[in-house]
């Protein structure tokens, strides 16, 4: 497949011949949270071909922004890892999720597929490091099926895929009801309270949990703006 270019001796422009084709920016996503197997990749980027999805990691390893791992025991299966340029692209994609959160997201179409797994990358996003001052607690989160933790560590956290080894607090709900909590304005304690989410673990930490993500306010794009 012939890579396009914008034909610019500029550093955009440069990097947007790397990643802006399409998907291209969405398998970085995915690889930003660990190490995935190509099945990984197809069950998470639906809508993405075989055909098309092989194409796009010879791109992102012919570039050096990817390459082939092979998975630690028990799996030891091959698998997908960003280099350390891709890694880098890390601050960039969260940048681009902080300003969705503000400006693009809405209300879900009926079209559009979500997994909580994506969330991973969403709690970097949104994670306060001024209200996790003082606080060293590990997080697990359970949505229906899928199981990913973040660690915090006085104004530092790592978010990952998997169950935590020590969790000091647990979180339990639906998809539905964590779109809910992460969109439309439904609080930890408000979830709590209607049953829609249960928690277990050290108390500390699950009073603080609600002041250590903050979703932006939406904003409309198409609004009238101008400066009086």
């Amino acid at each position: 497949m012939e890579q396009r270019t914008y034909n610019q001796y500029c550093a955009t422009a440069r990097t947007l011949d790397l990643v802006g084709e399409r998907w291209t920016l969405l398998l970085i996503r995915e690889l930003l949270t660990g190490p995935k197997r190509f099945g990984d990749l197809q069950a998470s980027l639906r809508g993405l071909g075989t055909g098309l999805l092989a194409a796009r990691l010879k791109h992102l390893e012919r570039e050096g922004l990817a390459q082939k791992v092979t998975l630690p025991p028990p799996a030891r299966t091959a698998a997908y890892a960003l280099t350390e340029a891709g890694e880098e692209l890390g601050p960039a994609i969260l940048e681009l999720a902080r300003w969705g959160l503000k400006w693009a997201m809405g209300e879900p179409r009926e079209t559009e597929t979500f997994h909580p797994g994506w969330a991973v990358l969403g709690l970097r996003a949104c994670f306060a490091p001024e209200a996790s001052t003082g606080l060293r607690a590990v997080y697990e989160f359970r949505i229906d099926d899928e199981i990913f933790h973040a660690r915090i560590d006085d104004g530092t956290i790592e978010a990952l895929h998997g169950p935590a080894q020590h969790p000091d607090a647990t979180v339990t709900t639906s998809t539905e009801a964590f779109l809910s909590l992460t969109g439309q304005g439904l609080t930890w304690a408000e979830a709590i309270e209607n049953g829609t989410a249960s928690t277990s673990g050290d108390d500390e930490a699950l009073r603080r949990l609600g002041t250590l993500f903050r979703l932006p306010a939406p904003h409309d794009r198409r609004s009238d703006q101008a400066p009086s």
